[in-house]
This record gives C-alpha cells, structure tokens and sequence, in this order.
C-alpha cells in the first residue's frame, strides 16, 4: 500500500518583495534585509518539506526573520500547504472523535492517527475524488488491492522505485463517510501483520511511524519524519 500524491509544502521561488526600507537612505538597511532574506531561505530549504505545512522551530529565526517568513505567507493567513489555520483546526476537531476510537484501537495516541490523516490528506484540502468529484473519504490514502470488493477512485499517486519520486495511477477506496474511512483504516493496521510494529505505540509518534514505515505503508523515504513533524505541530498548536 502506498500513499497518495503527496500534498506539496512549497514555497514560491521567488525572492521576499523588497520593503522600502531597504531602498531608503542611501539603501542603508540593504545588508541587513540581505541577511535576513537568506536566513528565511536557509530556514525553508532545511525546515520545510512535503506532504503538509510540517512544524519547524522557528525559534531558530531572528525577530527580523520571523516577520519576513509570516509576511511571505500572504496578507489572507494561508500557509505554504495551502490549509490556513482556522481550516487545520477544523480539519482536527472534525475527525478527532474518529479518531480517537481508532487510536484506542491501535494502542496510540489520538495526535498519530490524526497527523496520519492530516499528512495524508493535506489537512483534507486534497481528498481523493472520484470521476464525477465526489469525495471518498479516503483520508488515509489507502489502496484497494485485489481484496477489495467496495467501491474505488482512481487517482495519480506518487511511489518512490530506489529513491527516486514517480508518478503512477492507482485504484484507492472509497468508502460512505468519515467514520467507515477511520473503522477500515484500524481494522487494516490490526489484521495485517505487516503493521505489528505500529500497534500499541501509545504516545510514542516516532515508533508508530517507524512501524507503518517497516510495514510497507509508504515508499517515501521521509514519511516516518513527516508524520512524527506533523504530531508535534498538532500538540504545539493544540489542534
């Protein structure tokens, strides 16, 4: 089973615009604002990766650093995934109840399974539809197999063959609604051994993904760094 397309955490390519204080004067701020501008870029390159808006530390910034990042982030408070704050909030307490039975299920924490779905889904700003665009409620990104005799959506998906990222089509389930999406996606990690080492994690996000990684869950050489970042920007945030 792999994932989905990957939501992409991506950061125009461009440079921050230029304030006017760095033109004023004689551009006497131009070094500083110079300065400040590859520190932001330092900090994106090495604290920002696919699949969600993952969290970093921006305590690593300088004051300056931090105003300059929140300001390329649009006047309309939408981050670099594309999901602003008050959407992630939603996102969370929508499925939490969900999720927290899956989580008692699993021997989880309630933040794993939630960060799974969320990084998954891109905080579910990039469901899985079908042809005719209604949603499959496949937060989990979870493949139908030849096992499967319910209903499927095809959907381009991305696999990584010896590291290297490919874009494949794919058949995924597809299921009535939410909490069928939740109960299928627990029943999955029971009954298939391969998952054994993600079962009774309890707080412990790192050994969760770990295990959904050594089971075969995805092929993204990351995923197991990405799930564990998006668990902590849940707790930091108190999603």
């Amino acid at each position: 089973m792999l994932r989905p397309e990957p939501a992409r955490a991506l950061m125009p390519n461009v440079e921050p615009t230029r304030p006017a204080a760095a033109t004023g004067a004689g551009g006497q701020f131009a070094p500083l604002f110079g300065e400040v501008s590859a520190e932001v870029g330092r900090f994106i390159r090495q604290g920002s990766t696919a699949g969600a808006d993952l969290v970093g530390s921006t305590a690593a910034l300088s004051p300056e650093a931090q105003l300059l990042r929140n300001a390329t982030r649009g006047v309309d408070g939408v981050n670099a995934s594309g999901a602003d704050e008050p959407g992630r909030r939603d996102f969370v307490a929508g499925i939490r109840p969900w999720a927290s039975e899956a989580a008692r299920q699993l021997g989880v924490s309630t933040d794993a399974v939630i960060a799974h779905a969320a990084l998954e889904s891109g905080w579910g700003r990039r469901p899985l539809r079908a042809a005719d665009g209604s949603d499959s409620h496949n937060l989990f990104g979870i493949k139908a197999g030849g096992a499967w005799r319910g209903a499927t959506v095809e959907a381009r998906t991305t696999e990584y063959l010896d590291g290297a990222a490919a874009q494949v089509s794919a058949a995924f389930r597809s299921y009535v609604d939410g909490a069928s999406a939740f109960r299928d996606y627990a029943r999955l990690l029971l009954d298939n051994p391969r998952y054994a080492g993600a079962l009774n994690a309890g707080a412990d996000v790192q050994a969760f993904a770990a295990g959904l990684v050594q089971g075969g869950y995805a092929t993204d050489p990351d995923y197991a760094s990405k799930l564990v970042r998006v668990a902590g920007q849940i707790r930091a945030q108190g999603y």
